[in-house]
């Protein structure tokens, strides 16, 4: 009985940290010999608004577990975003995922964020206060959202491409 409490709390203490938000639920149906199986698939993005985000799809016969599926996969799946002080991206990047592309600009400070509703999701609960998004292709909603997600991964601070290039930090911003 203490450990279950134990196992409780520890979840209680994570939930405040990280937020979560629902892109998308959808039913899926299978079709068998019997007749057809409902389910649901619910798509989940989950950040803690300092720079880490995360993407997870969750499928189950209730909508609560797959939502709670899809932050479970969301968990696992967390990148660490590069924030300017600014509170913008470092640079301009395109991001694709199947059909979709999300062009991703670094915007000035008091811009806010300029993104249709799953890229908004993405880069809110990433922590990004100025930003412009456009998405380019296909309108499905999980590919706009993993779009952004890849577009997110590309991102090099100005230090990592110093190191990458074995020069100093003012020569590459130069």
């Amino acid at each position: 009985m203490a450990m279950r409490n134990r196992e409780d709390n520890h979840a209680n203490s994570e939930a405040p940290e990280f937020e979560e938000k629902v892109v998308t639920i959808k039913r899926v149906t299978k079709v068998v010999k019997g007749g057809r199986n409902f389910k649901f698939t619910a798509l989940v993005v989950v950040g803690n608004g300092k720079g880490r985000v995360g993407v997870g799809l969750g499928k189950a016969i209730e909508i609560p577990e797959a939502i709670r599926k899809g932050k479970e996969d969301a968990m696992k799946n967390m990148i660490d975003v590069p924030v300017d002080e600014t509170a913008s991206i470092p640079h301009d990047i395109i991001g694709n995922y199947g059909g979709a592309s999300v062009l991703l600009k670094r915007a000035s400070e008091g811009t806010g964020v300029i993104a249709g509703g799953p890229a908004r999701n993405v880069v809110e609960l990433a922590g990004i206060k100025n930003i412009r998004a456009k998405s380019l292709g296909s309108n499905n909603k999980q590919n706009v959202v993993l779009a952004v997600m890849d577009g997110l991964k590309q991102l090099k601070t100005p230090a990592e491409v110093a190191r990458l290039r074995e020069k100093s930090i003012e020569e590459v911003t130069a």
